[in-house]
């Protein structure tokens, strides 16, 4: 075994095996040690079913699908490895009007991303499946692509792979510790030796939580028990092998929540059920491999008699085995696939319910990553940092979370995954001191990083419940009433979980301006909008910066008060650490958890803050746009930024988080007269689509350039040093070689009739030819208008345009507009 090496992996699953393959296959990295505990595909990989679904509602792992099933295909030839790839389709049957919206939602993101998709009349499923039972089928979807693997060939072709281009594999070796170097470097100490490496991979499956604790994460995944059914072959499809006619596709019935296909002249039932017990808590011990568990049938009952009933012949066979093994899960079912938090040259690969179709595309994206600083998909729905800096006890989830989450995150793969769901387990977990008073107010909480945040209220004699729906919901009216009286009156909106910060010391200015492609406020009081970029130019993050008054002492060095999306708090807070310098001159301190946010917008915001908050002028000419001072609010102290996200006369109430309830008190009862009622999360985003707002990860994203995004007004290229800032070069080389895509706001007609708006991933038509993708949809209530933002070839984003939009299938007309359809000359905002 070597004692140096590029990067180790730890983990000789398809995953870590895939990591190898492609750090050596793509980046030339043919350095890597892989370490394996036991053999390979000895963990969950060799009991897997090997399923090849590429149905995922994640863009990022929609993607990663789609490459594993390409690649596999194209890694048997490679090596001259049969890897059991059979490309035999799915076919997903649909039993009522909300499972086929949400499949021709899917159709459409599909679309998109060149997934083949056809829509099947339940006729045309018994052709397919001549097996399957189609009473009370209305249609089906179909995937003629998708199919199965045999997950340990696969695994064992990428290590042939590995192995010709210089990767070592060492089996029957077992890290026990990894730690830093003085040189930066990390040590992985093994039972066999020690090794030092620059990177380090963790894709260990079951065992992630005891590596993680290796370097002090708190890893959040646990797995669950999932079982599969194996039965002796039967008759019908023995003879239809002997005739020669093609296998049947995977059948999934999601509402029956179960997936059924053949397996050697018999079928294989997977049922996906409630209840399934969390197992590997603490870690599987020193000697499990190829484990499995007792099989519980009675948690199996009703997926069976479900399965017979949809399949008669399933209940004239016997039953083969029962498989009952370990299957990894994250709270919200997508994998970490990306770089551990405030480590280093550390990166996950952690967490995977679909490991088998997932492998090849986690592998090459990771190999992206480590390479390149970045990857080459936006991966927001799979960074690690999603959930938290899980390195710092006071900002990570508890086991106790994890494990209601990840049973959650389970039993509800089959469910209908609606836009922006939100699903109870674990809450309230983090609420704000207001979020009584909320409550009583009749809101409906959703969460974001942990943080309940008032969605929409319901008024008296409503139900304060939500109803999903891939059309207008039963809240849309009721946040169009939020709008009208903001826009009327004046609203107050929860922002507590903002990300926010605190940058000082003798660096932080010279840090920030290399951190941002923006100008920097340029004197104390004054706020701005600023973007990080990546180093190839597209955005990383977005900051509010105000630069705090300067303190007494003479000559002291600014300091600077950021503010950030609060689910982006460990990604942000992550890169800002980064790049840090590490000569003490800069400082960081994290204000998230002490620092809350009350919003105050409308025609009468000026009038409520008057009134709350006498002794201070909140005139044009003392409080201008874009600037901030510290006020009263009775009796608390309250830092007034003069911005907002909705587009009205507004300012930002951050104050020490406890006065809140003071402050909102006051607020309440002041406001009582001009008309002042609490809006929620929806309502803004509304509001945010009237204006042609990005949000990160929409419409601000790695994969397009920040000029192909709008910024242009943001991104300071002459600024000074030459205008150096992190991204620049790489931005400067994007624009030589020509934009190819250009951020648009879209008006669509005729949808009234489905109630339906458009939504992240539809596709958009320029003459039946698909020319790009939405970002972000809404209806305009102050405009009457449906609307949406998305990216075009610069050819088609003119003004007007033969364009379309599909939503649930069909396609609706649109035509690009100016941005800021509502107020576009900015009167209300800065008025």
């Amino acid at each position: 075994m070597k004692t140096q090496a590029r990067a180790v992996i730890i983990g000789g699953g398809i995953i870590g095996v895939a990591t190898a393959y492609h750090l050596a296959k793509q980046k030339g990295w043919g350095d890597v040690v892989l370490l394996e505990r036991k053999e390979l595909t000895s963990g969950s990989t060799w009991h897997a079913a090997g399923l090849m679904p590429l149905y995922n509602m994640s863009y990022a792992m929609a993607h990663i699908h789609q490459y594993s099933l390409d690649f596999y295909e194209g890694l048997a030839k490679e090596t001259g490895m049969e890897v059991g790839l059979r490309r035999v389709s799915n076919i997903r049957l649909a039993s009522r009007q909300e499972r086929w919206d949400e499949y021709m939602h899917y159709a459409g993101i599909a679309a998109t991303m060149g997934v083949e998709t056809r829509r099947l009349t339940p006729a045309q499923v018994k052709e397919l499946w001549p097996l399957c039972n189609t009473d009370g089928v209305m249609a089906a979807l179909h995937h003629p692509n998708d199919g199965y693997i045999q997950p340990a060939d696969v695994t064992q072709a990428l290590a042939k792979g590995a192995r010709n281009l210089g990767v070592e594999i060492c089996l029957n070796t077992t890290a026990t510790a990894i730690t830093a170097t003085k040189s930066g470097d990390w040590q992985v100490a093994t039972d066999k030796g020690n090794i030092v490496c620059e990177h380090v991979v963790l894709a260990t499956g079951n065992f992630a939580r005891l590596t993680g604790r290796m370097l002090g994460l708190a890893t959040p995944v646990i797995p669950v028990e999932h079982h599969y059914i194996v039965t002796e072959p039967h008759p019908t499809i023995q003879a239809r092998q002997a005739d020669g006619l093609p296998e049947m596709g995977v059948l999934r019935d999601n509402d029956m929540s179960w997936y059924l296909r053949e397996e050697a002249g018999g079928f294989l039932l997977g049922p996906y059920e409630a209840g399934a017990p969390p197992c590997y808590v603490d870690g599987p011990s020193a000697d499990s491999a190829y484990e499995l568990f007792p099989e519980d049938i009675d948690r199996l009952e009703t997926h069976i008699e479900g399965a017979i009933a949809r399949v008669p012949a399933f209940a004239e066979v016997g039953v083969k085995e029962i498989y009952n093994g370990a299957i990894a899960y994250t709270p919200d079912g997508n994998p970490i696939i990306g770089p551990a938090p405030g480590l280093p040259n550390v990166w996950l690969n952690e967490g995977h319910s679909a490991g088998i179709v997932a492998g090849g595309g986690a592998g090459w994206q990771l190999a992206e990553w480590i390479c390149h600083g970045e990857p080459s998909l936006d991966m927001t729905d799979v960074d690690p940092r999603r959930f938290g800096d899980f390195s710092d006890p006071t900002n990570h989830i508890s086991k106790s979370y994890l494990l209601v989450k990840n049973a959650e995150a389970y039993a509800e793969m089959f469910t209908i995954h609606y836009p922006n769901e939100e699903r109870p387990a674990g809450r309230p977990l983090r609420t704000s001191p207001c979020h009584g008073r909320l409550e009583k107010l009749g809101a409906v909480f959703g969460a974001r990083y942990g943080w309940e945040r008032a969605n929409w209220f319901a008024p008296k004699g409503v139900a304060p419940k939500d109803h999903w729906s891939f059309r207008r919901a039963d809240w849309w009216q009721h946040i169009g009433d939020e709008v009208k009286n903001t826009r009327d009156n004046v609203g107050v909106l929860d922002m507590t979980p903002f990300a926010k910060a605190r940058l000082a010391g003798a660096g932080a200015e010279a840090f920030l301006n290399r951190l941002v492609a923006s100008r920097l406020p340029s004197k104390a009081g004054r706020v701005g909008l600023a973007y990080a970029l990546t180093g190839k130019g597209g955005v990383h993050s977005e900051f509010t910066i105000l630069r705090e008054a300067t303190p007494q002492q003479v000559g002291a060095p600014p300091s600077f008060y950021l503010v950030s999306a609060a689910g982006l708090e460990a990604v942000d807070h992550d890169w800002i650490r980064q790049h840090m310098p590490d000569d003490g001159s800069v400082t960081m301190t994290r204000l998230t958890n002490s620092m809350g946010v009350l919003v105050v917008a409308g025609a009468k915001a000026r009038d409520l803050l008057q009134r709350v908050s006498p002794r201070d002028s909140f005139t044009n000419a003392d409080f201008p746009w874009l600037s901030a001072r510290w006020i009263e609010i009775g009796l608390a102290p309250v830092l007034a930024l003069r911005v907002n996200f909705i587009g009205e006369l507004g300012w930002e109430l951050h104050h020490p988080i406890e006065y809140q309830t003071h402050i909102f008190d006051c607020l309440m009862q002041h406001g009582a007269e001009l008309g002042l009622k609490p809006f929620g999360m929806r309502a803004m985003d509304a509001m945010r689509m009237e204006k042609s707002y990005g949000l990160v990860g929409h419409e601000f994203s790695l994969e397009f350039a920040a000029l192909e995004s709008g910024l242009d007004r943001f991104i300071a290229l002459d600024k000074g040093n030459k205008g150096e800032f992190i991204g620049r070069d790489g931005l400067l080389a994007w624009q030589k070689r020509g934009f190819g895509k250009k951020l648009v706001t879209l008006r669509i007609r005729g949808n009234d009739k489905i109630a339906a708006d458009a939504g992240v991933g539809n596709p958009i038509y320029h003459k039946d030819k698909m020319v790009g993708r939405v970002t972000s949809g809404n209806y305009g209530f102050r405009v009457g208008a449906s609307l949406a933002m998305g990216m075009l070839p610069p050819e088609v984003a003119k003004l007007g345009g033969d364009l379309t939009v599909e939503i649930l299938g069909d396609r609706y007309p649109a035509e690009v507009i100016a941005p800021s359809p509502y107020d576009p000359s900015n009167t209300r905002l800065r008025g």
